[in-house]
């Protein structure tokens, strides 16, 4: 008979690590007597991260002493106690083999029901001072699970743990846990596990995201736990494509086609994509790397890219003043899952400034199929001098049968006509579309500046538009993700103090900054942090692919080596060293 040997409980606190403030409840203690088991947690029981951790899935984390013999004998350690896997009940039996999700358990007073297997993170390896401990829970096939309260009731140890009723499909933590973070992902597997009404809901999104993902055959990585990528890149690094036109948009955008200089047709890209450029103005200086969406109709006979001359930008200035008709820019393959959506619901095109350059070639591409679908070319800029693509949107628009169109400037000039050039004054917002007839059920798709995107995406979400219809591209670095790191003021990316390293030279293409490795460092992610890079993990050993970026030139080694492998043409930056020069997506 199985049964609780420990109730332990935690608050949030605060340590110190790596010189970083982590708020953390991974620290848990045995407690005396009994306990209330409540719908969100055990009394006394706190969490520091709600997002990764607690709720009424995760309300109750189990673990068992036989995994912590195993780790004991594994590890070569003997100073184990109850707690140490931050686990709310240590309990002796009830292997992860052996429990099924779905499984529902009497313990003392209260009524629990098996949700998933732990998600781990990287402070269950601050706790057990290894920090290699999240990839191998996994690895080991040794998580531990989760219990939702179904019945509040009081707890304490010695309480037996008695099966009330046994879950529906029969598949077990083990299995669950291998089916989302392990290599192979058997569609019969995935749509047996879906049919379990208790599996969490974070997880039934994982497997359905990989379920979508079986069935389509271009598809590499793990769409379980990293957003699709979008197809594999067609080629690796870059390709010399020669400039024949350069065409001004506006006072300060400058468009630039590029076509094969070998002849070799290229692959037509998905509208919305974008490409990485590298540029040399001074020969003897590292290349300007840059990614700029691709802003024409889609096209195995050439790209275009479209460029904003912004203040103190070294790459506009050379694109728009040096760079010539007949000279060549070495061009990454098409990447990016920012790309417009099959269907017939109403597509809204909404973008600020340059923003416009993904979602015009979404437009170009609806208007050379001459879509049926209602689309909505919704675009603001400072006035008629920086409008770029006017006359061009509207031909495009003129082949759609449903097409709409709504632009408005923020600040007019004198010359501005209401009416002809614009419809409105001011900037967009969310109830500008309510007031213009658009319905919910459209997908839009918006590119501007981070506050335009995020107070736009708020109010459509706020209207009621779903958030698997609201589609945002980000030009920049993307925002952190960094789990229980206290906020700090963060300075802009830098390259390291002290004497330039002599390792390879690593490009952090969205930063625009080029920085030589150093041996001292463990990973690429490690190296981004040190300069400041904005970047996004949560394990930081290969399991959870919360890091995953692009890599757009050279090649990599892994240590230790990923759980499960990224997507082709994508790196884990938290478990990866480079081995030459690199180009990679930050």
């Amino acid at each position: 008979m199985a049964r609780l040997l420990s109730v332990n409980v935690g608050l949030p606190r605060d340590i110190t690590w790596r010189g970083k403030t982590v708020r953390t409840a991974i620290w848990k203690a045995p407690v005396q007597g009994r306990r209330m088991a409540r719908r969100l947690n055990i009394d006394g029981d706190g969490q520091g991260d709600l997002h990764g951790h607690g709720g009424e899935q995760r309300a109750v984390f189990v673990y068992q002493i036989e995994s912590y013999d195993y780790w004991q004998s594994r590890l070569g350690r003997s100073d184990l106690t109850y707690g140490q896997f931050g686990e709310n009940f240590t309990i002796e039996g009830l292997s992860d083999q052996e429990v099924c999700i779905g499984d529902r358990y009497r313990v003392g007073g209260a009524v629990f029901e098996v949700t998933q297997p732990r998600v781990t993170c990287y402070r269950v390896g601050i706790r057990m001072d290894e920090p290699q401990m999240a990839a191998l829970l996994v690895a080991h096939g040794r998580p531990g699970f989760y219990f939702r309260v179904l019945e509040e009731g009081e707890v304490g140890a010695g309480d037996e743990i008695i099966l009330v009723a046994p879950g529906p499909e029969r598949m077990s933590i083990f299995t669950i846990n291998a089916l989302l973070y392990m290599p192979g992902h058997p569609r019969a597997r995935l749509e047996r596990a879906l049919r379990i009404p208790a599996l969490s809901p974070g997880w039934r999104g994982s497997f359905e995201a990989l379920l979508a993902q079986e069935q389509t055959s271009q598809a590499t990585g793990n769409a379980g736990l990293a957003p699709a990528s979008g197809p594999p890149p067609a080629w690796p690094g870059f390709r010399p494509l020669r400039v024949s036109r350069k065409v001004r948009e506006s006072s300060n955008v400058i468009s630039l086609v590029l076509e094969p200089a070998d002849g070799r047709p290229l692959t037509a890209a998905l509208p919305g994509q974008f490409v990485a450029v590298r540029l040399r103005p001074l020969p003897d200086a590292p290349a300007l790397i840059r990614s700029y969406s691709l802003s024409g109709e889609p096209s195995a006979e050439r790209y275009r890219v479209s460029v904003k001359r912004e203040v103190h930008g070294a790459a506009g200035a050379y694109i728009h003043d040096e760079l010539q008709v007949g000279g060549t820019v070495d061009t990454s393959a098409a990447r990016g899952a920012f790309t417009l959506r099959a269907g017939d619901a109403p597509v809204v095109l909404l973008s600020a400034g340059i923003g416009a350059t993904p979602v015009l070639a979404m437009l170009c591409a609806l208007a050379a199929e001459a879509s049926p679908r209602d689309v909505w070319w919704i675009h603001g800029a400072r006035n008629r001098s920086e409008h770029a693509f006017a006359e061009e949107t509207q031909t495009l628009l003129k082949a759609l049968a449903r097409g709409h169109s709504h632009i408005r400037y923020s600040s007019p000039g004198p010359k501005d006509r209401l009416g002809v050039d614009f419809d409105a004054p001011g900037r967009l917002d969310a109830r500008m579309l309510q007031e213009l007839g658009v319905r919910r059920n459209s997908d839009v798709y918006i590119c501007g500046p981070a506050a335009f995107m995020d107070d736009l995406g708020a109010g459509l979400a706020a209207w009621g538009i779903a958030a698997s219809r609201i589609h945002t591209e980000i030009f920049g670095p993307s925002p952190p993700i960094t789990p229980g790191l206290a906020a700090a003021p963060r300075p802009p990316p830098h390259v390291l103090a002290g004497s330039p390293g002599d390792g390879p030279l690593v490009s952090f293409a969205r930063s625009g900054l080029n920085v030589r490795w150093r041996a001292t460092f463990q990973s690429l992610l490690e190296f981004a942090e040190a300069c400041d890079v904005p970047v996004r993990w949560s394990c930081r050993t290969g399991v959870c692919h919360t890091c995953e970026t692009g890599l757009m030139g050279g090649t990599v080694g892994y240590w230790p080596d990923p759980v499960d492998a990224p997507a082709d043409g994508n790196v884990l930056i938290c478990c990866s060293r480079p081995k030459g020069d690199i180009i990679i997506d930050l």
